[in-house]
């Protein structure tokens, strides 16, 4: 009989940290790298001490910036580790992320419960089809509840809560949970975690969640419920399996608990990391835009994606994930997308801001890369004789941009160079020149996020730079279409000519831009019917009411002529162009701005004054709630009057409230 082969893949997991910013994402970070031995004392935040952020203006703040990947060991598996940011403004750097991993960890306040950012990272998780365990931080603070922040999971979320932990005390007796699966009772005291029976005065309450546990998993599961109607209960092998299989398909989510600051539920966290988390052999195997599927293989062509760009005082940066093959140190690989090859000069393990050389890395590796010299986000690094193209990470379009200059006149060359390395390292930064007034002007996704890109170029960069004021980015849409306007473009200049005829229907469509032909009879050919829809694509790039681009519509071609020596493809697009113009011109189009969704929360004798304050910003109060003393505010407010809100909070309330925002798309300028 042939033996089986022990794979190391199976030892791998690749998982990202995600929450909203202040759950405590970087010091559940920090834990784990102190218990698993990868650091010799635990970062603080408060201190700015942290491990992964390691960046100056991220100890400055208090908050992650920038996502940073680390590796450590437990139980004998090998875990890397992407620290994601938490505000919204950095919410591309979750998508780049959320891209190579297999797994994550979503953790959510105890107080607080689900909170906007932490509902966005999870959406994204869920498209990017990403297995997930939720870790509720915090239980040590006054208010904190275990249910409450459960039921947020599962009213806002809509998983399946698999609750796997009863915790042994509240708020500042906080001191244990109870492992229902095992019936253990794990008790921290320092260092130290102790493992012992359930405490008798918390007996029969963990026995009714084991059973409330049991039934939730049988409800989901055919092997558990098999078991469950022969035996009326599920062994702790069959239910850990089963939640293995619940997570990993995403039809429901383990939840822990425990207290980080504290160093409470760590451990448990990272047996369930390995435990229901998946591997890269656990995973679909990756699949380039042409359909073809690469296998997490050692042995097979090579295939990597790169997900993050960074420039340090050693050179440029390039972090990929490699899906399938081995790179060595030396290799030629082949950038797919642009059809060049790069040299691999080193391969670095990567440690947030400390690297370790090493000879090679296998499929299911997170690396950084030294050689590649043009070689970017979303770039493919495949083998030369097997190409493959994956599908590079979403970019969100920016919507806040600043205009920006160097104080010097002769540093003009510098900051252009400096933007174009801020650009490569983070795609969600946009540079541009206005073409009236010929400023600089770099667009980013928020407030913070233009503010973090200034500082970078004054600390890293060496460079004196004036910022004038936020600016949003508007759209323009149809509120009421036109029909049946004719459009001709003729144009005779002694050689061949130009002629297009073409007949347009516009109307407005909820979102995007769609594009249909009802031309019959062949009175324009399907390649001119092409060249139709990118003309009209071209056109959307400045609507009438301001140059805005424009959004929201639907373009059919109702009918068209053509010439039989005069037409081309070239003809019909410039016909498709300017007659869409002359169409919105005539359309009664409408002027859309950015709007977000604030999250306000004040003590409830300062509610009255905020709900006024958003009210004067144009704000539509979507929801308030009350919670332990607090009120809990919700309201869709135009991006533009948030500029600047924290300070009005801040002065308001005494300093005692706090806000979040997240973008909520675009509504009709009031």
């Amino acid at each position: 009989m042939r033996a089986q082969v022990f794979n190391p893949l199976t030892s791998v997991r690749n998982i990202g940290i995600l929450a909203h910013v202040d759950a405590g994402k970087t010091t559940v970070t920090e834990r784990i790298l102190y218990l698993t031995g990868a650091t010799y004392k635990r970062g603080e935040v408060h201190d700015g001490t942290t491990v992964t952020d390691f960046d100056s203006q991220e100890r400055d703040r208090g908050i992650t910036i920038f996502a940073a990947a680390v590796s450590c060991d437990w139980d004998g598996h090998r875990i890397n580790l992407i620290d994601t940011p938490g505000h919204v403004d950095f919410s591309d750097e979750v998508e780049r992320s959320l891209r190579v991993l297999d797994g994550a960890v979503a953790v959510f306040d105890g107080v607080a419960g689900v909170e906007p950012q932490s509902e966005s990272v999870w959406r994204r998780a869920d498209r990017h089809g990403v297995p997930r365990v939720a870790f509720v931080n915090k239980l040590d603070r006054a208010g904190a509840d275990l249910d409450a922040a459960v039921e947020s999971i599962r009213r806002r979320l809509h998983p399946v809560p698999l609750v796997v932990q009863l915790p042994i005390g509240r708020e500042d007796a906080f001191t244990g949970v109870v492992d229902l699966l095992a019936m253990r009772a794990l008790v921290w005291s320092g260092d130290s975690c102790v493992s012992g029976p359930v405490p008798d005065d918390l007996l029969e309450e963990a026995l009714r969640r084991r059973r409330m546990l049991e039934e939730a998993v049988a409800e989901s599961h055919a092997g558990a419920l098999e078991e469950f109607c022969a035996e009326s209960s599920i062994s702790e092998a069959t239910l850990a399996a089963a939640l293995r299989d619940l997570t990993r398909t995403g039809e429901g989510v383990v939840v822990l608990c425990g207290s980080a600051y504290r160093d409470r539920g760590i451990e448990p966290l990272l047996d369930a990391v390995v435990r229901y988390l998946p591997s890269p052999l656990d995973v679909p195997a990756v699949r380039g835009q042409d359909g073809e599927a690469r296998a997490a293989d050692p042995e097979a062509p090579l295939a990597a994606l790169a997900f993050k760009v960074s420039s340090t005082a050693t050179g440029r940066l390039t972090y990929v994930r490699v899906y399938s093959g081995t790179m060595r140190k030396g290799d030629v690989v082949l950038d797919a997308g642009a059809g060049r090859t790069e040299r691999i000069s080193r391969i670095l393990r990567v440690q947030a801001d400390r690297h370790a050389e090493a000879d090679r890395a296998v499929a299911g590796d997170i690396v950084a890369l030294v050689g590649p010299k043009a070689a970017g986000t979303g770039t493919t690094l495949c083998a030369p004789g097997s190409p493959l193209l994956l599908e590079p990470p979403n970019a969100t379009e920016p919507v806040v941009s600043v205009a920006i200059e160097a104080r010097r006149s002769t540093d003009g060359d510098r900051l252009a160079t400096a933007l174009a390395r801020l650009t490569e390292e983070d795609p969600s930064l946009a540079v541009r020149t206005d073409t009236e007034t010929g400023q600089t002007v770099l667009s980013g996704m928020g407030e913070l996020h233009l503010e973090v890109a200034a500082e970078k170029l004054r600390r890293d960069h060496r460079l004196e730079v004036g910022v004038g004021r936020p600016q949003v980015s508007f759209r323009e849409t149809v509120g009421r279409g036109v029909q049946g306007l004719v459009y001709r473009h003729v144009k005779q200049d002694g050689g061949a000519g130009q002629f297009a005829h073409v007949v347009l229907d516009v109307e407005p469509l909820e979102e995007g831009f769609a594009f249909a032909s009802t031309v019959t009879g062949g009175r324009v050919p399907r390649e001119y019917v092409r060249a139709v829809e990118a003309g009209c694509r071209d056109a959307l790039s400045a609507g009438p009411l301001g140059g805005h681009p424009v959004t929201g519509l639907r373009v059919t071609l109702t009918d068209g002529a053509t010439h039989v020596k005069d037409s081309t493809e070239m003809a019909f697009r410039t016909a498709g162009r300017l007659g869409l113009r002359e169409a919105l011109r005539s359309c009664a189009m409408v002027l859309l701005e950015p709007v977000v969704e604030v999250t306000v929360t004040v003590p409830d004798d300062m509610a009255g004054g905020v709900l006024g304050d958003l009210s004067a910003r144009r704000g539509r109060i979507s929801g308030s709630t009350a919670r332990a003393g607090t009120v809990v505010i919700s309201a869709i407010v135009p991006l533009t009057e948030v500029f600047g809100y924290a300070t009005g909070l801040h002065g308001r309330t005494q300093g005692r409230g706090t806000f979040t925002t997240r973008p909520a798309g675009y509504a009709p300028a009031a």
